[in-house]
């Protein structure tokens, strides 16, 4: 009796085996096969890229409340909690999160997936408290230029598959339609300034962080005003930015929409300059569509400041 239980039995087996998902042989995650991808963000341009790639496929989680400043956020109990429901974490990675590898490494998954958005970026130096891998000071704000947030699109999607590969296919599809949309939006930007007259004027900016768009439009930043992001110029440093652009006849000066500055004013009565507001796409809700509709303002923006200047 017992020879015929065996044989029995190994079929009973195999087939269970054959029922079991392939987690066990493809090391897939476990958590794929029961429930979606529970996705962290630190920032509002990593909502909106992440939202854009996993669709419904996956939860996107922002590990700090809106409304809070990333630049002066201080890690918080709750905050740090959420981290432990999370199976991944998108970071920027190189100098704008950096409040995040505290909260990791202080919650209960101290070993949490990462993915550095910015792996494939190249990185602009900037005056700041920014450093990529290699330990320079670069500039983080690597989000605010359509190129750069692309390629941080691809490699978050590649990431995401290698996590859910059931999923891999359909992130891949959602990023590449997603980065068209965006190609469009700078395409349609660029396409306004056909017939504008080269952009041979010289810019200054508040802080460093729109180099990166600026560069979009192939101009150049010839003063900062900010010693650092945040950080507010003494007196001496406002005369020496003010003397600065007035020996470099700058005639265009981008400030931020949503954090605007007392000495702006200053600087704009004492040189002349025209001033226009850019968002840092960092202030208000976490949505899907934030990013391409703030940074389709941010563009429309600089087109403006170009044609009236010409």
């Amino acid at each position: 009796m017992q020879d015929l239980q065996t044989p029995l039995k190994r079929r009973r087996l195999l087939a269970a085996l054959a029922c079991t998902p392939l987690a066990l042989a493809t090391g897939r995650p476990a958590f794929a096969q029961t429930r979606r991808l529970r996705v962290g963000v630190t920032l509002h341009p990593y909502y909106s890229y992440v939202a854009n790639i996993v669709g419904n496929l996956a939860e996107v989680v922002p590990i700090i409340p809106a409304g809070f400043n990333p630049h002066a956020y201080e890690p918080r109990t709750e905050d740090i909690k959420r981290i432990g429901s999370l199976d991944v974490i998108v970071l920027n990675g190189v100098g704008h999160d950096d409040f995040a590898g505290r909260m990791i490494k202080a919650s209960e998954k101290p070993d949490l997936k990462v993915i550095e958005a910015n792996a494939q970026v190249p990185l602009l130096a900037a005056v700041g408290t920014g450093r990529g891998t290699s330990g320079k000071v670069v500039n983080p704000h690597t989000f605010l230029s359509v190129t750069a947030s692309i390629s941080q699109v691809n490699t978050i999607a590649r990431e995401l598959g290698k996590l859910d590969p059931a999923n891999a296919a359909a992130y891949t599809a959602n990023a590449r339609a997603y980065a068209q949309k965006l190609r469009k939006l700078r395409a349609d930007a660029l396409g306004q300034l056909v017939k504008t007259p080269g952009a041979d004027f010289r810019i200054a900016t508040i802080h460093g962080a729109y180099d990166y768009l600026l560069r979009e439009f192939g101009l150049e930043v010839a003063a900062v005003v900010e010693p650092a992001h945040g950080i507010e110029p003494s007196p001496a440093q406002l005369k020496g930015t003010i003397d600065q652009i007035r020996s470099l006849d700058v005639k265009v000066i981008f400030s931020e929409m949503d954090f605007p500055s007392a000495y702006v004013d200053t600087i704009r009565r004492e040189t002349g300059v025209r001033l226009y507001a850019l968002t840092h796409i960092s202030h208000g809700p976490y949505t899907a569509e934030k990013f391409e509709q703030e940074i389709a303002k941010n563009l429309a923006t600089v087109v403006r400041a170009i044609q009236e200047s010409a």
